[in-house]
This record gives structure tokens, C-alpha cells and sequence, in this order.
């Protein structure tokens, strides 16, 4: 790997000695880590066929011995597991320390979703999170993530971080993923190296600045902002957790770590951080500072032009009262209220209703809650979303076990024939997860499978590794 000379220069400064260590690690194979989803594991408890070894930071994050195909695995797609680097699996801990009651957060820069589902693991039984993506395809990705993660308790945003100040001291945490220079990106992604420059970290540096301080207002006095980047300098780092606490008003926070973690500390003596760093944790490389609120900020900010015209908007009761049709699709449907928006039948926790019809209101919002279904005429065509839920009531669809030939069909949005199987809505398994819903018609059924979500690859690699079973 021939890496930018003014970058070597500057980790030398940084690192000193360590330094080299730091070079010859990204210059070998970093890693190859999953993050397994609690809430599917429960309900279908599988078991490794391949060898592992648990991250010690996470309690579902596990290391692979070799890369295998995840695309062309059935159970990736049933959002079973998240292909996640092992050192952001550190965020899952944090948040695990940090917030005992449940909590309503957000998660800022949050594509493609890893971080996201981390802290839907962590955080306390009844919380809400909120997962944002500035960048609109990369929301598409995040919301295809946290579906298929399947958490009835989360919305997914397309929108910039000043918006969220129409959401005055709300959130209770806010984790700020910030775009970076990616210098821990270097050895899985080259245009990462040559994209970087000196030009560049003052760059971001000062583009972290102004995200901290849109989103800032909706942290509420006392709660927690979580600082992170995938880099190395101290600009994007230290400098700036230290910025954020005079600027900002902000206090550290220290969380409890093991001496075995090889993390290290902050590399500026004011700042209390963590640093993940290749050489010396199994990983690729994480920065983390844990800010804490002091008092309630009094400035005013405006809300981003593009997302204005949607704050204040009048709206009708979107409450849908006869449920019988749907309800049952769903375990416990009494906790949930149904609304109705746009022909979509949506199931939102009904301790979070109002939040989430405000969000829907204010900010360019692409999932929420639990999407029941589509009417389309006098049917009701059932989410891909139901299927990936963790609430879903399986008793209430004629379901049908696939092959992994017949899977990986289904998951190009092929044709499908089903065999003894009755006409209608059929909720279609692999290995007893479920992978979505096909129409059966008699001599062939219509595939449901989301058609922007398939695998567009026509081979199958040799051989198939399969994790799971």
C-alpha cells in the first residue's frame, strides 16, 4: 500500500514510534466481523457452522476466520446479521453504560446503518431512535438497513443536521458518526487513500464543527452527544472534542473499559477519548468522545430552506379505525396505533405516536414505525417490512420453506412456483427466518421481494459458504 507521504509524516508526529506498527497494519488484511440481530436470534435461535470468536466490546459482534459472499446468503438479506466493522461495535458499550431508562435518540450520519443497529441493540427496552442520512441514496441504504433489522421502535430521515432544530432539547442522545477524512478506511477502500490530503482534514475538521453545532440545540441540557470518527488525526478528533466542550458547553464523561481491549486514550492530555487503533485492536480504526450537556442553549437557528415548507403543516386524523384486516398481522397489535398515509397502512408504538407523527410532519421522513401494507383496489398487499419485523405474528400467513436454490431466486426477484401451497399472500422462509411474501396464483406466484433490493448478480460463488444454520 503506498500510502500519501504527508499523511506518514503526520502520524509520525502523532504516533512517534508507534507509528510504524500503525503502517504495517494497514498494510496487511483487516478483519472480517457480524454483528448477529437479538431480536431474530431469540425467536430463531441458529447456530455458527464456521469458525468464530466474539468481539469483546459486544455482546452479538463476532469475528469470521475468512470473507464469505454475504450477498449470496439468505439469511443477510432476512437481516438475521449486519456485516460491521469490529471497532464500531464500541458504541454498543457506550450506550449500554451510559443509558439506563429508555431514551429518545438520534443517530445523525447514520448510513448505512451499522452504528444504528448497535445502538437498537443497546439501548433500554422502550426507546426510540431516529437514524438520519443527509445524502439521499445513502438514506435509501440506511432505511433497507434498519428494515431489515426489523425494530418497530425507529423512524429513518433524509435530512440536514440543522433541521433538528425544530426539535428543541428532544433528544436524549445523539450520536454524531461525522463524515471524515476515512484515514481508517485505508486498507478496504483505495479511493479512500487517494481522495486524502492535508486540504482535506481541514476540511472535515471544520465540517464536523458546523454539524456539532446545527444538531446541538436538539440535545436536551444533561444528555449525551457521542462524538465518532473512522480516523486517525487529532484535528477531526481531540482538537474538535475539545472545541465542542469550550464552544458548546459540554462536559466529558468517562465509560468503564478492559486493559485486554488494547484501546487508547485520548492523545491530548484536556480531552478524555478512545481510540481504536489497528495495531493494537482487532479492528480498523474508531475515535470516540462522550460529551455531556451542561445547560439549556437560548440561541435561536433557523431550519434548513429545503425541509421549511413541511413544519406546520395542518393535518387530518391519519388514524385508521377498523383494523380488522391487519391487526392480527402483528403480535400484541394493542400496543401499536394504525394510521393510514398515502394508501400505506403503518403501525407506529403507541408510546410514540406523537413523536413520530411530528417527525413526519417537520422532516422528509422515509420509514417509520412498522409498514403494515399497501391497499391497492380491495387488497391489502403486505410490507416487506411486516415480514422483517421482530413483531410479526407469523400464525396469521400460510408460510412456505425454500430451498437455498429457491432462496436465492426469490432474492433476484425471480419467477417463483410454489407447489401444495394454498392460493394468496404467503410468507415465504429460509431456514424458518423469514425472507418476504409472494402472491401464489395457482401456476406460478407473483414475487414480492422489494425489486430495487435484489441481488443483481447471475453466478453463485464456489463453494457457498453459509454462516448460519
Amino acid at each position: 500500500m503506498k500510502l500519501p507521504e504527508d499523511f506518514i509524516l503526520s502520524m509520525q508526529s502523532l504516533l512517534g514510534n508507534d507509528s510504524v506498527q500503525l503502517f504495517e497494519a494497514l498494510d496487511s488484511d483487516g478483519p472480517v466481523t457480524i454483528r448477529l440481530n437479538p431480536h431474530k436470534l431469540k425467536r430463531n435461535p441458529l447456530d455458527f457452522k464456521v469458525p468464530v470468536k466474539p468481539v469483546p466490546w459486544s455482546g452479538w459482534g463476532y469475528y469470521l476466520e475468512e470473507r464469505p459472499a454475504f450477498t449470496f446468503d439468505p439469511l443477510f438479506h432476512a437481516g438475521y446479521y449486519y456485516v460491521q466493522e469490529a471497532s464500531s461495535m464500541f458504541v454498543e458499550q457506550v450506550v449500554r453504560q451510559l443509558m439506563k431508562e429508555p431514551a429518545i435518540c438520534l443517530d445523525l450520519c447514520g448510513a448505512p446503518g451499522g452504528k444504528s443497529v448497535s445502538l437498537l441493540s443497546a439501548l433500554p427496552k422502550g426507546s426510540l431512535l431516529v437514524s438520519n442520512e443527509l445524502i439521499h441514496q445513502r438514506a435509501q441504504i440506511l432505511s433497507e438497513t434498519m428494515t431489515k433489522f426489523g425494530d418497530s421502535a425507529s423512524v429513518v430521515t433524509n435530512n440536514h443536521p440543522r433541521d433538528f432544530t425544530a426539535f428543541p432539547e428532544k433528544f436524549d442522545l445523539i450520536l454524531v458518526d461525522a463524515p471524515c477524512s476515512g484515514e481508517g478506511m485505508f486498507r478496504k477502500d483505495a479511493v479512500a487513500i487517494e481522495e486524502w490530503s492535508t486540504q482535506n482534514v481541514a476540511m472535515c475538521a471544520a465540517r464536523q464543527k458546523d454539524i456539532l453545532s446545527d444538531v446541538w440545540p436538539a440535545l436536551k441540557p444533561g444528555g449525551v452527544l457521542v462524538y465518532s470518527t473512522c480516523t486517525f488525526n487529532s484535528s477531526e478528533n481531540e482538537e474538535n472534542a475539545l472545541w465542542a466542550a469550550h464552544d458548546l458547553g459540554a462536559s466529558f464523561i468517562e465509560v468503564e473499559i478492559e486493559e485486554a481491549w488494547n484501546i487508547t486514550p485520548s492523545l491530548m492530555h484536556d480531552a478524555v477519548s478512545y481510540r481504536f487503533l489497528p495495531h493494537k485492536s482487532s479492528g480498523e480504526g474508531l475515535f470516540v468522545t462522550l460529551l455531556r450537556k451542561r445547560d439549556s442553549d437560548k440561541r435561536e437557528y433557523a431550519p434548513h430552506p429545503a425541509y421549511t415548507s413541511k413544519k406546520g403543516k395542518q393535518r387530518s386524523s391519519p388514524f385508521v379505525k377498523d383494523l380488522t384486516a391487519f391487526a392480527g398481522w402483528i403480535n400484541f397489535p394493542e400496543l401499536f396505533r394504525f394510521v393510514e398515509m398515502e394508501n400505506q397502512i403503518i403501525a407506529l408504538p403507541a408510546a410514540y405516536v406523537e413523536i413520530m407523527l411530528q417527525l413526519k410532519e417537520r422532516l422528509k421522513v422515509l420509514t417509520m414505525g412498522i409498514p403494515i401494507g399497501e391497499r391497492k383496489g380491495k387488497d391489502l398487499i403486505p410490507s416487506h417490512a411486516v415480514a422483517m419485523s421482530s413483531e410479526l405474528n407469523r400464525e396469521a400467513f400460510n408460510s412456505h420453506e425454500l430451498s437455498y436454490d429457491e432462496a436465492i431466486a426469490f432474492l433476484r426477484h425471480e419467477a417463483l412456483t410454489l407447489t401444495d401451497v394454498p392460493r394468496g399472500f404467503v410468507l415465504l422462509t429460509y431456514q424458518g427466518e423469514p425472507l418476504g411474501f409472494a402472491k401464489n396464483i395457482g401456476n406460478r406466484a407473483n414475487n414480492l421481494y422489494p425489486k430495487e433490493w435484489r441481488i443483481r448478480s447471475g453466478y453463485l460463488p464456489e463453494p457457498i459458504t453459509e454462516i448460519l444454520s
